[in-house]
């Protein structure tokens, strides 16, 4: 009995010891000069996607170490990795009230969550199609107010019989009145299919919803670009090699600049990963498929003008591109002619490491080092009280290096816990099982 439990110490100590292995500049493999010129806050550089494959999983490798003084004796200099992110509060519902007509028009109250807010979505029944309508629009903090505040005149449309798209969105500018009052004007939209007014009643508004306000706007950084675009059939075709673990979050295109026409077509992306550069057992490749839309409408319809274009959607492809891949964009013309696509870019989210700049400063200069897979993220109290500035400064990052003082870890200088964590946990299992069961049947002799 004795002789489990220690065997079980032992095990314990081999996991939780500290064999955790300490980053050292000569162990990592590649480097890249980081320019600073703030002497003091907070300063940023952006992190592009050709780290990716040369890193660690999840950049776990990440080190920025001084550039002078012994490599092995180089104090690190705290980071934390930050990610462009959308909006984090939710949307909300506004209320609709005393919904009717008057003189033809539609009309209605909202009655607004109580904070501020940029947009309103109005919820438009989606079986009404080709129409165009004018919202005019006033708030104030009391229903029916004498006093309201005008807050402009939006146009509304549905645009699905010219093959374009639907936008019932009311772009405001920042605003927190408790009530919204709408006026909607509605016309037969032209080249669609044609009905009486009859068809614009109150019922077709069933609701509206309410966005986040101020929606920080989300950076991305382009991680490959082609300018090699093929007809193929209906579609416009574009092909990447991907590397491995280059994130994927974002397609867009980049049409020829004299080009003004009008479009809505569907795009699909498709990444095929290559299995066997994860190490799998002769599996077929793992396919992975995302579709989105891209648009543009500049048009006047009725005397209204509409304006909107979207030329990028979100991809994200992550889960099977774990090793290298072929990326297809696909544009579907339909009979349509092709769309002059100048380039196709596949982005990620911005990603910037970011550091105290007086630090790196006092160090002499500093360079971010990384190559070592086998180095598990750090830990810094940096990282805990990190609180990104909307002042901090830019970083630029110089091209990527080998380290010229690189040497490769040997194998016999990391613990066998540290290579071999799986086995470890295993055998750890297995001893407390094995006490179990000791227990249970110790306890069972004593009832006896």
């Amino acid at each position: 009995m004795k002789a489990v439990w220690l065997a079980a110490f032992m095990l314990w100590q081999a996991v939780g010891g500290n064999d955790v292995p300490l980053a050292h500049r000569d162990g990592l493999r590649y480097e890249r000069a980081v320019h600073v010129e703030a002497a003091f806050g907070q300063a940023c550089a952006v992190l592009g996607g050709q780290i990716f494959p040369h890193a660690a999983p999840a950049l776990a490798d990440l080190r920025i170490f001084p550039v002078q003084g012994s490599n092995r004796e180089a104090h690190e200099i705290p980071y934390v990795v930050t990610l462009s992110q959308p909006a984090t509060d939710v949307t909300q519902a506004a209320r609709l009230l005393n919904l009717g007509s008057v003189d033809g028009k539609v009309v209605f109250d909202l009655e607004m969550p109580q904070r501020a807010y940029t947009k309103v979505d109005l919820k438009i029944d989606p079986g009404l199609k080709d129409f165009l309508a004018t919202a005019t629009v006033t708030g104030s903090d009391v229903l029916h107010d004498a006093q309201a505040v005008a807050l402009g005149s939006f146009t509304l449309f549905d645009l699905t019989g010219q093959r374009l798209s639907r936008d019932t969105t009311l772009p405001l500018t920042e605003t927190s009145f408790r009530y919204l009052h709408m006026t909607m004007s509605l016309a037969n939209a032209p080249g669609g299919a044609m009905g009486s007014a009859a068809r614009f009643l109150p019922a077709m508004v069933e609701g509206a919803a309410v966005p986040p306000s101020r929606e920080p706007q989300v950076l991305y950084t382009t991680v490959a670009e082609t300018r090699s675009v093929a007809t193929v059939g209906r579609e416009s075709r574009a092909e990447f090699q991907l590397p491995t673990r280059v994130p994927v979050e974002r397609v867009s295109l980049v049409l020829a600049p004299g080009f003004k026409g009008n479009f809505s077509r569907n795009v699909r992306v498709t990444a095929l990963s290559d299995a066997k550069e994860d190490g799998a057992d002769g599996r077929a490749p793992l396919q992975e498929v995302a579709t989105g839309t891209v648009l543009r409408i500049r048009a006047t319809e009725a005397g209204r003008e509409i304006r909107e274009e979207e030329l990028g959607f979100p991809a994200i492809l992550g889960s099977n591109l774990q090793g290298a891949a072929k990326v297809e964009v696909a544009v579907d013309n339909g009979d349509d002619r092709p769309l002059p696509i100048t380039a196709v870019r596949l982005e990620m989210r911005q990603r910037e490491v970011c550091f105290d700049a007086a630090q790196a400063v006092d160090a002499g200069g500093v360079a971010l080092f990384y190559g070592d897979p086998a180095l598990s993220g750090p830990v810094y109290d940096y990282e805990r009280t990190f609180v990104a500035s909307s002042k901090a400064a830019v970083a630029q990052l110089g091209p990527e290096m080998l380290n010229a003082a690189y040497q490769a870890p040997a194998a016999a200088a990391r613990s066998f816990a540290e290579r071999h964590p799986g086995v470890i946990w295993l055998a750890l299992i297995a001893v407390v099982c094995a006490l179990g069961a000791i227990a249970l049947k110790s306890s069972r002799s004593v009832v006896r």
